[in-house]
């Protein structure tokens, strides 16, 4: 590995678990504890001072299996974080070049473990290729995919059926009708082999109990339920590109390779990291890293998950632009893609964007191809926060304006209700009343921003 390919020191920070550890990981990231490093391209090991008697002996394989997979570490520490302290500090020592930590060959300890992860990585690739080896049957394939098919249309017809009901009986009372049946619904679909189609019905039962002028939103959601509803049912009248979105909605998956293995759904570009989404889901935790290609001008998104406290594989900060493939899902308006071939990663800088008013014609455009899109990421140039006035009738929150939008234009966009207030005003600090580049989603609720950049600056500041 030569020495442009080292991470940064954001890029490892953004592995750690949780705050105390990219602390604690921090300090550890000077020579001073550390002997015995090294590095072969493939992976780092050392040694590390603790309290006791024995260093701690550490070992990080920087590759994993497959482009999404992430970083593999062990330490003799008893940690039962993932990575560690002493994994985080010896990657941050890395980081800092060959005068830190220097080529050479692996020792016994790093080499035992290495060996034994490349068997296991054997062994679990053996069924596989096997299959692959014997040819799957097609024919097989084809009615395991009707028999599926012939599942979530009768459960679409029950939901149908159960959406008809909702309505014929009046929606005023739905929200003392608790969980319970929007639960027993989705369990319904559940069945059917319609996760998606399940999961759009829990959110009905959560806006029925939301307050706040639920009947109109609990509306406009079976609206489009019911639209997905007999888009499912009608999928093979649908256009290719729009079928594929009626069923991935409805919660039919694609495979990595699958999208891989088509070259049609491959771009290169030099794709710039806008921003990175954590969510949390019980003890599910869920990445999108979103990038915005330079050349093609296209907007992608990259997801990975992390369970039982584990951090998301991928850990691209904002800033810096992949030389890379990425691969989109099929769909009416794509968006979700997975990060094929490498070349290299380069200093990022401000990505080109335009005023509000372009950014709700993107919107507006995405729909078509997705009508059941939240949300579609946009850059906008030239813009200033400005804040809500507290406490003022009819209070309209905060906004991003073009203070140089011309007659006719959309002069400014809401900023959606769910935006951080952290993030809000860390947005005014970077501004202080000068236009900036922002990055965000612009969507029905508003404009969520999640990356700011200010004029003649290469480091974009997360909100």
């Amino acid at each position: 590995m030569t020495q442009r390919e080292r991470w940064t020191a954001d890029q490892v920070l953004a592995l750690a678990p949780d705050a105390a550890s990219r602390k604690a990981g921090s300090r550890l990231g000077a020579a001073g504890p550390w002997s015995a490093t090294g590095t072969d391209g493939e992976a780092v090991w050392g040694l590390c001072r603790g309290s006791g008697s024995r260093p701690y002996r550490t070992v990080v394989a920087l590759r994993g299996p497959s482009a999404e997979a992430g970083p593999a570490c062990t330490c003799s520490c008893p940690s039962r974080k993932f990575p560690c302290k002493h994994a985080l500090g010896l990657l941050l020592l890395w980081t800092e070049g060959p005068a830190a930590v220097g080529q050479g060959e692996p020792p016994n300890f790093a080499q035992v473990w290495l060996e034994g992860r490349s068997r296991r990585a054997a062994r679990s690739a053996l069924p596989e290729a096997a299959g692959a080896g014997r040819g799957a049957d097609p024919d097989s394939s084809r009615r395991k995919q009707a028999r599926r098919a012939g599942r979530m249309a009768a459960g679409a017809v029950e939901l149908e059926q159960r959406l008809t009901d909702l309505l014929r009986g009046g929606i005023a009372g739905a929200d003392r009708a608790g969980y319970a049946p929007w639960d027993e619904t989705a369990a319904r679909m559940v069945d059917a082999q319609a996760p998606g189609l399940a999961a759009r019905v829990r959110e009905l039962g959560s806006v029925a109990g939301s307050g706040g002028g639920w009947p109109e939103r609990l509306l406009e959601e079976c609206a489009l339920l019911h639209l997905l509803d007999r888009g499912l049912l009608l999928t093979d009248g649908l256009p290719a590109p729009l079928a594929a979105t009626v069923r991935t909605r409805a919660g039919v998956t694609t495979e990595a390779a699958d999208v891989l293995a088509d070259p049609g759904a491959r771009v290169r570009d030099r794709w710039l990291v806008t921003a990175r989404q954590d969510c949390t889901e019980g003890t599910l935790t869920t990445r999108r890293i979103w990038l915005q290609g330079e050349r093609s001008g296209r907007a992608a998104v990259l997801l990975s998950y992390g369970a039982a406290g584990r951090t998301p594989p991928q850990a691209f900060p904002p800033g810096p632009a992949l030389d890379a493939e990425v691969a989109y899902y099929p769909g009416g308006q794509p968006l979700r893609a997975v990060l094929g071939e490498q070349f290299g990663t380069s200093p990022g800088g401000p990505p080109s964007g335009s005023g509000p008013a372009a950014a709700l014609q993107a919107y507006a455009a995405a729909l078509r191809g997705d009508p059941w899109l939240d949300a579609w990421p946009v850059v906008l140039s030239g813009v200033v926060p400005v804040p809500g006035a507290a406490g003022a009738p009819g209070d309209t929150g905060w906004q991003v304006a073009d203070p140089a939008a011309g007659a006719g234009d959309a002069p400014a966009l809401p900023v959606d209700p769910r935006a951080p207030a952290t993030g809000l005003w860390r947005l005014a600090s970077v501004s202080g009343g000068r236009p900036v580049t922002v990055f965000g989603l612009c969507g029905h609720r508003g404009f969520l921003p999640l990356t700011a950049w200010t004029p003649g600056s290469a480091e974009g500041v997360a909100l």
